[in-house]
């Protein structure tokens, strides 16, 4: 039995880095391309935000070279889209922003109240960072399911995601009941894995409780989560980006060669939504 014991914790798959992050307004960056992002790409940014308050409308800004996937977890935000199309994106909603070679987008929140979520940059590769911009709004209903898991993006169990993602990705949104169990087997060459909590508390067998990101050892080992309350959390696994990441003000490329491209375009691009008004 102690033997039994022993070769269990032997493969148990080792937390290697993990952080709180850092607060800025109604986010907190638990990680970004010059930190966890080296680590954890093709996964290069993930903010936590949770607003209670005022309505407020970000502006215009620009990126590159990244796709970015907004999760709403409670609450609706509001979304500009690069040709100027406005929506509202329910709680159980997401949106996929692929930036390519450079785009202008924009959002906020719409009304008072609590707004929990998050968003999450991926790093492209180098056959797509310099390529056409996709955008993509999923209404809750149409988020695929399998048991306690939604399928952000890739697949897991029977549920797939409609979008295609750049490179092989899974990110999952999970919710557990205190005392459930939850177990996550990557698909191979997924040896990129980490998670982050939205709300309660789980054990992989390590404590996280909400905001806490945890980044786990390269493998191939299955994990198993068990929630302590009741409980939300997401989960991001890939088959690593194996390239640099050049870091513009907001965009994220392979080359030198390939941010300054794009940096032109986007240059451009703003040239022409000033003399539309809209900046």
């Amino acid at each position: 039995m102690n033997l039994t014991k022993k070769s269990l914790a032997a493969r148990m798959r080792r937390i290697t880095h993990r952080t709180y992050g850092k607060n800025h307004g109604p986010a907190t960056r638990l990680m970004s391309p010059s930190d966890l992002g080296e680590i954890l790409k093709p996964f290069v940014f993930l903010d936590l935000f949770d607003h209670e308050g005022e309505p407020f409308s970000a502006p215009l800004h620009p990126h590159s070279g990244i796709a970015t996937l907004t999760y709403v977890a409670e609450g609706a935000v509001s979304y500009i889209d690069p040709d100027n199309v406005k929506g509202t994106l329910a709680a159980g909603g997401v949106e996929w922003m692929q930036a390519g070679r450079g785009m202008w987008h924009g959002g906020g929140l719409d009304k008072a109240g609590r707004t929990r979520g998050f968003q999450l940059w991926i790093a492209l590769p180098p056959e797509l960072e310099l390529g056409p911009t996709l955008s993509t709004y999923q209404a809750p209903e149409d988020v695929p399911e399998d048991g306690p898991t939604r399928v952000l993006l890739g697949s897991y169990g029977s549920a797939s995601s409609a979008i295609v993602s750049p490179s092989p990705i899974n990110y999952l949104a999970v919710r557990l009941k205190a005392g459930e169990r939850w177990r996550y087997e990557p698909p191979t060459g997924h040896t990129v894995l980490w998670t982050a909590v939205a709300s309660g508390g789980i054990s992989v067998p390590d404590e996280l409780g909400h905001g806490d990101l945890a980044a786990f050892e390269p493998s191939s080992e299955a994990v198993e989560f068990e929630a302590r309350t009741d409980a939300e959390f997401v989960l991001g696994s890939a088959v690593p980006h194996k390239h640099d990441l050049v870091l513009g003000s907001h965009s994220v490329h392979t080359t030198p060669v390939a941010l300054r491209d794009a940096q032109a375009h986007i240059s451009a691009i703003r040239t022409h939504l000033v003399q539309e008004g809209r900046l």
